[in-house]
Formats: structure tokens, sequence, C-alpha cells
């Protein structure tokens, strides 16, 4: 089947009788954020996508900053993308570190929760949505990536918590992506361990994510976009 080009054939995304138009994206300066960015846009949407240089999320403060900045751009908010992380690094156990954990739990698992506090009055005024970019690493033991694998498993029960806290006003779905942004020269070797024997890309986030900010009955999920990655079993040492 021919994969339909970006910006055509999809009507506008509506909640009730009023398109989603307005999304901030944070981590919007990734790979994975920058593709649900452009998605965005070829979709209609005024994005601002913000990076770290923009936006400290690992406290409240540089949460509601960013949140009054997307408010004065782009006069409301529809639609938050939390796509930003860090402390994706391998690390056998014994050298572990408490920077680890801090860097991996600071963005990943507080900086989703302050965002999404930040940003709820905004999401309940316009009946919005909040898609958080979570991981497979939230359901699969890799012992290299512990502190990512913890946060991560911390962020996909944000989803959950957060789906039942703002419901019925704002709904609050996760996006777990498995290899899609692999460092090149690696790709067979990862798209080996996925059963539809191939790695994806950014762009089937930011499908997922598209698909998401439409799903009028869709909260407190998370959508596996892995190519059934997740449906191996065994230990897994690796991402």
């Amino acid at each position: 089947m021919e994969r339909r080009q970006l910006g055509r054939g999809r009507a506008p995304l509506r909640r009730g009788t009023r398109e989603l138009s307005r999304a901030l994206i944070a981590g919007g300066t990734g790979r994975v954020g920058a593709a649900v960015a452009d998605r965005l846009r070829a979709e209609g949407f005024a994005v601002l996508a913000a990076g770290s240089a923009d936006a400290d999320l690992r406290g409240p403060a540089g949460a509601a900053r960013l949140v009054e900045r997307a408010l004065a751009e782009l006069g409301g908010l529809d639609l938050v993308v939390h796509a930003a992380g860090d402390g994706f690094e391998p690390r056998p156990l014994a050298e572990v570190t408490e920077e680890d954990w801090d860097r991996a739990l600071d963005v990943t698992a507080k900086g989703t929760f302050f965002l999404a506090q930040a940003a709820a009055p905004a999401l309940a005024a316009s009946k919005g949505v909040l898609v958080i970019v979570e991981d497979v690493a939230s359901f699969r033991p890799w012992p290299l990536f512990a502190p990512h694998a913890a946060a991560k498993a911390a962020q996909a029960m944000l989803t959950r918590v957060l789906a039942l806290a703002l419901a019925p006003d704002v709904r609050v779905c996760g996006v777990a992506p498995g290899p899609v942004a692999v460092e090149p020269g690696t790709e067979d070797r990862r798209a080996a361990r996925v059963p539809l024997g191939r790695v994806g890309s950014p762009d089937d986030i930011a499908e997922a994510v598209l698909y998401l900010a439409g799903a009028g009955y869709v909260t407190g999920s998370t959508l596996f976009v892995d190519g059934g990655q997740s449906l191996q079993s065994g230990r897994g040492a690796t991402a």
C-alpha cells in the first residue's frame, strides 16, 4: 500500500466541532520530537517545538515558563507532546552513579509530571490532549539501562495516573517507540531483534502521535510502535 504523503488525505483533527490546531512539543528539537513537530505542521497545526535550551523541565518553574511562552505565542493549547528525555546510556550495574539516576529521572519522569501540571488548565479549557513519548524499555528489563528503564516505567505509570486525574476534560495517551532513532551502522543488528524485520523511523512515532491526537475515545492507553519488539521474551541485555 502506498504511504500517504504528509499533509494530504486527512481531514482536520477535531474535538467536537473545533479543530485541534495548537501544539507544544517538549523535546521538539530531538530526532523524534522534530519529526512530530514537522508532521503536525504539515497537518495544519501551529507548533512550538522546544528543546533543552528553551526550557528546563526538571522543576515546576521551568515547565510553567514553557507553557506560558506557548500560550503567548499560540494563543492556547490543544495538544502537548512530551518527547524530552535524558540518560539513555549503557552502563553496567556496578558503574551506575547517582548522577546517572538524576539525569534519567529528572526530565523523563519529573519533567513529564511538571509539564502536565503546568499545561493542565490550558488543555482543560480546550478539551485537549497530552501525548507522552514513552519507551518499550518501560516494559522490558534491560540491565545495561537500569536508570533509563526505571524512569520510563515511572513515565508510563504517569500516563495512567494523569489520564485519571485530568479526565474528562483532558485525554492523556502514551506512545512507546522501539528502535526508531538508531545509530547509523546498527540498523541490521537492531532489525534482527524485531519481528517485522526492520527498524522504524521517527516518522512512525509522529504518525502515532497524530492518531492519538484525534482519537477522541482513547485515554490512559499506550500505543506500542516497535515492530513487535515488545513481544519478544527473554532477558534483554541491550536495547
